[in-house]
């Protein structure tokens, strides 16, 4: 189900009943469209496609359902921004200007998991299907290092056609043992942010993991194999011979299943950033205008803020994010932990409103927040 329908006064979408389970014929051929105006956006129009562009941003050209223009909406803020910096570049060198979305999804209530931290799961899959969508548009997607702890996630996608976001995991004071999936599964880049004071040691633990991992293989290839793992019973020295017995044998040495098996693997950098963290008060949090400034100078200037709610809250309180896509769930958790923790006016008044779309994605509800316009409205009024 998904939203068509804006109340003028309000910037608010009514949603209208088309059912996410079965997407319009039409939509595989424009997110195809979508992806390539992602990977080009030089080139506008782009022939063969539905897709133009002009002053206003990317365009679709000729019929298409509603269902699929209501979503191309959703996610032509991204397209657009990604126009907007290839035309700054091509005017003046590293002009163009970082632009970030955040996503979060919630419960009635404003949860984001249990007290507990089980967060599996707030929303469903149709919510899974929109935010890898999000990822596919974007250069890098960012977490905190709670949500690693807390999900272990991959942050690929999985889930819908397209390339996978550099995966950029926020650790100021680096506080992560090196051993998460997202920094061995080689299967996107991903960036280790940290203080500049803490670096070195973000890399220490790395190393230490990869050091552990060949050491593991090792024991287990010269026979010296966990009984618990063995083939043909107690004593037998045959190493595992698949994948799964390896990764079973490995993980009874002590060692996680993905850990690198001689050197920490390419795909994974440290990112050292200073003054990430206030040395005078190391309580304020991290600086995320420096972090998001830092990844701009990498190139990953189209950014998707994911999680947790720390980070979104933070990243929302430094006024970093052009859009927010507020995912609402109907169920109710209670004494959890918070989403969205923002500091606001005293004044109702005084509270931002953004204009916003609503989506509807199966049982959940996307709330679509325009936060740089609400940001100048806010700024005018003054």
């Amino acid at each position: 189900m998904i939203a068509l329908m804006r109340t003028p006064e309000l910037g608010v979408a009514d949603p209208v009943a088309i059912s996410p389970d079965s997407p319009p014929g039409d939509w595989p051929a424009l997110w195809q469209h979508m992806l390539r105006a992602r990977a080009d956006p030089t080139h506008a129009p782009i022939p063969g496609t539905r897709l133009a562009a002009d002053d206003g941003g990317w365009r679709l050209v000729g019929a298409c359902s509603a269902a699929s223009t209501a979503w191309f909406e959703v996610y032509k803020p991204l397209l657009d921004a990604r126009l907007a910096q290839a035309r700054a570049n091509s005017a003046a060198a590293n002009r163009a200007k970082p632009w970030a979305v955040a996503q979060l999804g919630q419960s009635l209530d404003g949860c984001v998991a249990t007290a507990a931290g089980d967060s599996y799961f707030v929303t469903g899959p149709e919510s899974l299907v929109h935010l890898h969508r999000l990822r596919a548009l974007c250069d890098a997607v960012l977490v905190g290092a709670g949500t690693v702890v807390a999900d272990n996630p991959l942050l690929t996608t999985r889930h819908v056609p397209g390339p996978h976001p550099v995966r950029v995991v926020l650790d100021p004071a680096a506080r992560l043992d090196g051993s998460a999936r997202l920094m061995h599964d080689a299967t996107a880049p991903t960036l280790w942010l940290c203080d500049g004071r803490h670096a070195d040691a973000a890399r220490a633990r790395l190393e230490a993991v990869a050091a552990k991992g060949a050491a593991a293989d090792c024991q287990l290839a010269s026979g010296e194999v966990p009984a618990a793992t063995q083939r043909h019973g107690k004593g037998d020295p045959q190493a595992p011979q698949t994948t799964s017995e390896r990764a079973v044998a490995r993980r009874a040495v002590g060692v996680d299943a993905a850990s690198p098996t001689v050197a920490a693997h390419p795909m994974v950098e440290v990112l050292s950033v200073d003054g990430l963290i206030d040395a005078a008060d190391p309580r304020r949090g991290p600086d995320m205008a420096r972090a998001v400034a830092a990844l701009a100078g990498r190139g990953l200037r189209v950014l998707l803020v994911e999680g947790g709610g720390v980070t979104v809250s933070r990243c929302l309180a430094a006024g970093v994010l052009e859009r927010l896509h507020l995912v609402i769930a109907p169920v109710i958790i209670g004494a959890g932990r918070r989403g969205l923790q923002h500091p606001g006016p005293a004044r109702m008044a005084d509270c931002t409103r953004p204009p916003a779309r609503r989506m509807v994605l199966g049982d959940d509800m996307l709330w679509d927040l325009d936060l740089r316009t609400a940001a100048i409205a806010n700024d005018s009024a003054r």
